[in-house]
């Protein structure tokens, strides 16, 4: 059976969706934005977002028990994809180490965000 977290340490969501969805060793996330859980406070900067964005995604995969390392694929959305990519490539590249996932990045119209990104992650035995 699937199995669907919310946590009380991510953003509320926007919508009626969980922040996370399991099944057998897949875990897939909802997109994150860069809104700090507590506040809901959104940091100037392409920079600054990446790093919340992916503060977010870290906290969605400890709700599941995993980390970044565990990352196979990751889904970007950028506001300014021609602006905004090498500043934020910049952030990703320190964020995620080692072993890359593969990734697709894309420009898309947000809402009041400069970055969102949504992981899949698998679970190792």
């Amino acid at each position: 059976m699937p199995e669907f977290i919310i946590s009380d340490d991510l953003p509320t969501p926007a919508g009626p969706y969980s922040h996370v969805a399991s099944h057998g060793d897949t875990v897939w996330t909802a997109g994150f934005g860069p809104m700090d859980p507590a506040t809901g406070d959104v940091p100037e900067g392409i920079e600054a977002q990446t790093d919340a964005v992916i503060d977010n995604v870290e906290r969605a995969l400890a709700a599941a028990g995993l980390t970044l390392a565990d990352v196979v694929k990751v889904t970007v959305h950028l506001e300014h994809l021609h602006e905004h990519f090498a500043a934020f490539n910049e952030v990703y590249g320190r964020r995620f180490t080692g072993t890359r996932p593969v990734r697709t990045t894309v420009g898309s119209t947000l809402m009041n965000i400069l970055v969102e990104i949504d992981v899949v992650a698998a679970r190792s035995h």
